[in-house]
């Protein structure tokens, strides 16, 4: 086989159907940008759920009696909680907060914001416990043995705020996924009628290259190719959508929660590590629906 005439075909192919290669790259690329959006936050969820479940805590609020009269947790009723607690089956790790400690730490918090921490007054802060569990998983049995016990406020549970942010994240990914999906398939119909038009405008060509003994591989490897490049192309896109995203995008709106640690930065070795999968993908799905449409609608 002759290489240089297999990559002429391939050039002259991608020249003639130069709009529909375009839109073929284009819908590619948007494709596997969105699906490579929605496997970084599958990634980013996942570090988010370690992270936030290693330091998930249950706060059981105290009343404002034992907060102002019982500063070291000593008298009844805020001793028999903790010893409650402590019992609890599932508890790890219980650790009383006065309401000094309270502020103190309310304080650190909101450095950030001044006007917030010269509006607060110790006298607002409840003392507390702050309950780590051996699964953070299990909040609720803290919540119902403890919700209305005498010297009990109320309990905060962390993970519901958890549930609520990881619902809102999850979202994101299944939409970004499903329109994936969605301009994968309109990516499939181009490259199928791309193969078609490309194989109908070097129909006679062809023809006499079958009547001189060539074989079928060989007439249909050109548009295969043209296939693969349109989505090599497109991946290629793809990936530098994802940095441009990151670094004017994500970086600019996200810039402080990444500093601060509230979410993970989608990292440029994430991206990295990324792209071959992309890379894989569109070779794949290209080379794949090429030779299915010249096996099912193309007679070359």
């Amino acid at each position: 086989m002759r290489t240089s005439f297999v990559f002429s075909e391939v050039v002259t192919g991608l020249r003639r159907n130069v709009t529909m290669t375009i839109a073929m790259v284009l819908t590619t690329a948007i494709s596997l940008f969105l699906f490579g959006v929605g496997l970084l936050v599958v990634n980013m969820v996942g570090k988010m759920q370690d992270d936030y479940l290693g330091q998930l805590e249950v706060a059981v609020m105290l009343t404002n009696d034992i907060s102002t009269n019982d500063k070291d947790c000593t008298q009844e009723p805020c001793k028999g909680l903790r010893t409650e607690l402590e019992t609890t089956s599932g508890v790890d790790t219980v650790v009383y907060e006065n309401r000094e400690k309270g502020y103190e730490r309310f304080r650190k918090i909101f450095e950030a914001q001044p006007e917030l921490v010269k509006l607060a007054r110790p006298e607002a802060i409840p003392a507390m416990f702050r309950v780590k569990l051996d699964d953070p998983e299990r909040s609720d049995v803290i919540v119902q043995a403890f919700t209305g016990k005498a010297g009990v406020k109320n309990v905060d549970d962390q993970s519901k705020d958890l549930d609520r942010l990881f619902g809102f994240l999850n979202g994101v990914r299944d939409a970004a996924l499903a329109l994936a999906l969605l301009q994968a398939a309109a990516a499939l119909l181009l490259i199928s009628n791309t193969i078609q038009v490309s194989a109908f405008t070097r129909r006679t060509e062809v023809g006499i290259m079958r009547l001189v003994g060539a074989t079928r591989w060989y007439t249909q490897l050109p548009f295969l190719i043209e296939a693969v490049v349109a989505g090599v192309i497109g991946a290629f896109a793809a990936i530098g959508l994802l940095v441009v995203t990151k670094v004017f995008l994500l970086n600019r709106v996200l810039g402080e929660l990444f500093s601060s640690n509230i979410i993970p930065e989608v990292s440029m070795v994430e991206i990295l590590v990324l792209s071959p999968v992309l890379l894989g993908v569109a070779v794949l799905i290209s080379a794949l629906t090429g030779y299915v449409t010249l096996r099912l609608y193309v007679r070359l």
